[in-house]
């Protein structure tokens, strides 16, 4: 199979149940989008967002515990998230690697958690902008995916999402060649380790917007995008479904 293409929004901690409203504006936008369409919202509108969208898009958490359960004040473990109606989660965002230290074996011990609990894992890598400007962004990213993804990772339960930490938030985004560097190593790198490492969906996200979507779109073993803050409203995530759909 072919990998699907998917257009993924992440909330980061934005969002109450009023922002809602901005889902039901971009599913009356795009009733029938040509991509799959998946939106990860703060953890407490997980179920609310489920029970809106009634299938019509993906909903996913932003992170979980590697833990099934236990003393562990205020994380949240992957069955949790698929009880509140959560098909994804976010895993190994340069934000969780910097802001909560988290490793790449971390990363994987949570995605195998997610895969036992039905979840798709959005596993993610990227280099810093001194690892960039230092020569290292393919051996960093080499490391990244050998440490960061399970041996039981297949192409149905795991998404690679390559996001340069220097192009998150920032408005800056890397050249087309940049970015079709990486993702033919990613994909390479999958294809080595992994009987079906053809058909995983790569997503890029940083800075990612109406503006430079489609040329983003073009580019070989691009299936999408991971996107922040243009993915909080409709007016801005709709025109990047729209680039997806066309691409």
């Amino acid at each position: 199979m072919a990998p699907r293409k998917l257009a993924a929004g992440n909330w980061k901690m934005n969002g109450t149940l009023a922002s809602l409203a901005e889902i039901d504006q971009l599913l009356a936008d795009h009733p029938r989008p040509g991509c799959d369409v998946l939106i990860c919202p703060p953890a407490t509108l997980v179920h609310a967002l489920a029970g809106r969208v009634e299938g019509k898009i993906a909903v996913g958490g932003q992170d979980c515990h590697a833990k099934t359960s236990g003393a562990h004040t205020g994380d949240i473990a992957a069955a949790q998230l698929r009880d509140a109606g959560a098909s994804h989660v976010i895993l190994g965002h340069s934000e969780r690697r910097t802001d909560h230290g988290e490793t790449d074996a971390d990363v994987a011990a949570k995605s195998v958690a997610a895969y036992e609990a039905g979840l798709v894992a959005v596993i993610c890598v990227g280099e810093t902008e001194a690892q960039r400007d230092a020569g290292e962004t393919l051996d960093v990213i080499s490391t990244q995916l050998a440490g960061s993804i399970p041996e039981s990772a297949t192409a149905a339960n795991t998404v690679i999402a390559y996001e340069p930490v220097w192009a998150i938030g920032t408005g800056r985004t890397p050249t087309s060649e940049q970015i079709a560097e990486v993702h033919a190593l990613i994909r390479d790198r999958l294809a080595a380790r992994f009987a079906d490492g053809a058909d995983f969906a790569l997503l890029y996200g940083g800075s990612v917007k109406p503006g430079n979507a489609a040329e983003i779109f073009a580019i070989p073993h691009v299936n999408g995008a991971l996107v922040g803050g243009a993915s909080l409203r409709a007016a801005d995530f709709g025109p990047i479904i729209s680039a997806l759909s066309a691409a």
